[in-house]
């Protein structure tokens, strides 16, 4: 990158940790609970029937599951969560979003949603929106396929 180029990278770090911190910020003042509660219930509610193994949900998120771990031990504790084990496979644990959880992140969205729109998408043409999210779905794409040769992992 030549030195009059933009840093792109810098500036997308920035302006989203930037956005994060005021959806955040807007979560409490209304008294709601944290974007990673968000992030967590809406993981699940996109999965099939409101439903996701613990590794594929630490997987959409982009959280360790560690991490998730406790945020679904606490989500399960207020009664937005429910977990459950396979029959087949006692290994396999899911989560599964509450119909409270569905209402609760439903709150959360009209605040997310509307800081978003006001920081960000108002700031970007609609033809500018279309090239930036291919080409962050592009990066994006590039990153997982890098992560599954580096574990070593096959595709598929």
């Amino acid at each position: 990158m030549s030195s009059n180029e933009p840093d792109v990278w810098f500036r997308f770090v920035r302006a989203h940790r930037t956005v994060i911190r005021e959806i955040e910020r807007r979560l409490a003042e209304a008294g709601l609970p944290p974007y990673a509660w968000y992030d967590a219930l809406w993981g699940l509610e996109s999965g099939p029937e409101g439903t996701r193994r613990m590794h594929e949900l630490a997987d959409v998120l982009a959280i360790e599951r560690y991490n998730l771990t406790r945020l679904v031990d606490r989500l399960e504790k207020d009664g937005l969560v429910m977990r459950s084990r396979s029959d087949g496979d006692g290994r396999a644990a899911f989560a599964s979003i509450t119909d409270a959880g569905r209402v609760l992140r439903k709150k959360m969205w009209q605040i997310y949603e509307s800081t978003v729109d006001e920081l960000f998408l108002s700031h970007i043409e609609p033809e500018q929106r279309r090239a930036f999210a291919d080409a962050l779905e592009r990066t994006a794409g590039l990153a997982m396929d890098a992560g599954v040769r580096v574990r070593g992992r096959r595709k598929g």
